[in-house]
């Protein structure tokens, strides 16, 4: 048979596919880990109640009940307990993953094989785990509520309250990527309580930062502390009657931190990823 004779469907030539742009891959990525993220909801639950319930519960019910703190006190905790949820799950949410990612089975491979740059990748998750931390405050507002019985409500403050949450999670995620993607697998669990627990108890959640100058160098150790600035951020924004520290202080620190722990992690996940 000569190519006259070839049907014209067989001698028409098979043009590839084009390849999708980085763009919409990321797109793609995204779309599936908040499919993901939706289906594990009740996951995102149980990271928040653990912690920050059980000391809503400790200091308001059980030494409110006896007296040892102050019946108000829980409206000034409950913010700094919204903000060390958002920064904590945030954390856990892209670090525990990435462990098991990177570790014997190198799940990650997968997702680099994606037509996308190694960096996007990278913050791909950071996207993912802020999400998380977001939904991570905005189910313990309520939660906290009923622990307590009442909680802050000014809706001219959301606003602020939403970006200093927001720049609050994305901190954790990138704290969360440097440490996963910098230590080493069988030293990870003891870093994070290393790393947790100044978090926690440096990080202005149960008391406004302003009042720690009866002790300097306490409160000169705070300022170091991300967490801070998120906690104060938050009671500011809804408990402006108490002294905080101002707004503007607060997002500006933690842009700035958020952008260098950006830059921190990637460059770590990066580099882990070559390797």
């Amino acid at each position: 048979m000569t190519a006259l004779d070839t049907p014209a469907a067989q001698r028409r030539e098979v043009r590839p596919r084009p390849r999708p742009g980085a763009g919409r891959v990321f797109a793609a990525v995204l779309r599936r880990d908040l499919m993901v993220t939706g289906r594990e909801l009740w996951v995102i639950l149980v990271q928040v109640g653990l912690t920050p319930l059980f000391m809503l519960f400790v200091f308001d019910t059980v030494l409110g009940g006896q007296g040892i703190v102050g019946r108000n006190f829980a409206e000034m905790f409950l913010p700094g307990i919204i903000a060390l949820a958002a920064l904590t799950t945030a954390l856990q949410s892209v670090a525990l993953p990435l462990v098991k990612e990177f570790g014997f089975t190198m799940e990650i491979e997968d997702r680099l094989m994606a037509p996308l740059p190694t960096g996007l990748v990278a913050v791909g998750k950071l996207v993912i785990a802020t999400v998380r931390g977001l939904l991570a405050a905005v189910l313990i507002y309520p939660l906290g509520a009923l622990v307590v019985g009442s909680a802050p409500w000014r809706p001219e403050g959301l606003p602020m309250a939403f970006g200093t949450v927001l720049l609050g999670a994305w901190v954790g995620g990138a704290i969360g990527m440097s440490l996963a993607t910098t230590l080493p697998v069988q030293r990870i669990n003891v870093t994070f309580s290393v790393i947790l627990t100044p978090i926690i108890w440096t990080g202005c959640v149960h008391y406004p930062w302003p009042r720690l100058s009866s002790v300097p160098w306490y409160q000169t150790v705070t300022a170091l502390n991300p967490m801070t600035y998120a906690s104060e951020g938050v009671r500011g924004a809804l408990l402006p009657g108490v002294p905080h520290l101002p707004g503007w202080v607060c997002l500006t620190v933690l842009t700035g931190t958020a952008a260098a722990l950006t830059w921190l992690s990637v460059r770590c996940f990066t580099r882990r990823a070559v390797q």
